[in-house]
């Protein structure tokens, strides 16, 4: 058996001479004593890749949790949302008919009934607006599609085609979007038949 020799140093401290002395370790001892480092580094390397591994599951897991918390902050507001615009939409049928009453009330010229309902029309506009509610404009713009529904035409050589002619029912937007499209009238041009124009006054100079 083969004997490696292992310098120790002495260190009592009532000593007055530091002295050495040599430790006999058998070839065995140091095979094993190199084994067990080579074990514990192993143990050691995949304890790294477990710690490593949980580290990423839990990166993802807390990455899902974020989406997932961000998607339902985005539900909520939509359903808000979307139940604020079906509340707006019934003050907005109870202002048409509030207007419509203050059409009637204009053609009796009853002064004091118009001012008090007029008054109150303010009030409602400003309720409207406060919760983000603005009107969609329409005379003298060009029909929008997005904003505008075109319920009759009008014949029109004074404005350009499909141009806005008349408010039909008042349209409003809440937060940038569509809450109620405008009804509108919107220009026509009067189209002419030159050719037969043409035909006819050919006919009436041969005549």
């Amino acid at each position: 058996m083969e004997e490696d020799d292992i310098e120790t140093v002495n260190t009592d401290e009532n000593s007055p001479h530091v002295a050495t002395k040599k430790v006999l370790v058998s070839s065995d001892d140091t095979l094993r004593m190199k084994e067990e480092l080579l074990q514990v580094r192993e143990e050691l390397r995949k304890t790294k890749e477990d710690s490593d591994s949980n580290l990423n599951k839990l990166k993802y897991m807390m990455a899902d949790f974020d989406n997932y918390r961000k998607q339902l902050e985005r539900q909520v507001v939509t359903k808000t949302m979307e139940n604020k615009a079906e509340l707006l939409l019934k003050f907005l049928s109870i202002r048409d008919d509030y207007v419509r009453a203050l059409e009637i009330a204009k053609q009796s010229k009853v002064e004091v009934v118009l001012e008090g309902l007029e008054g109150i029309l303010k009030n409602f506009d400003r309720l409207l607006k406060s919760e983000g509610v603005m009107e969609i404009e329409t005379l003298g713009t060009p029909f929008d599609p997005n904003v505008h529904d075109a319920i009759s035409f009008a014949n029109r050589d004074d404005l350009p085609e499909n141009a806005v002619t008349k408010e039909i029912r008042k349209g409003f937007m809440l937060d940038n979007k569509v809450l109620r499209p405008s009804l509108v009238e919107i220009s026509k041009k009067i189209v002419k038949n030159t050719i037969n124009d043409t035909e006819k006054s050919e006919k009436g100079t041969e005549n």
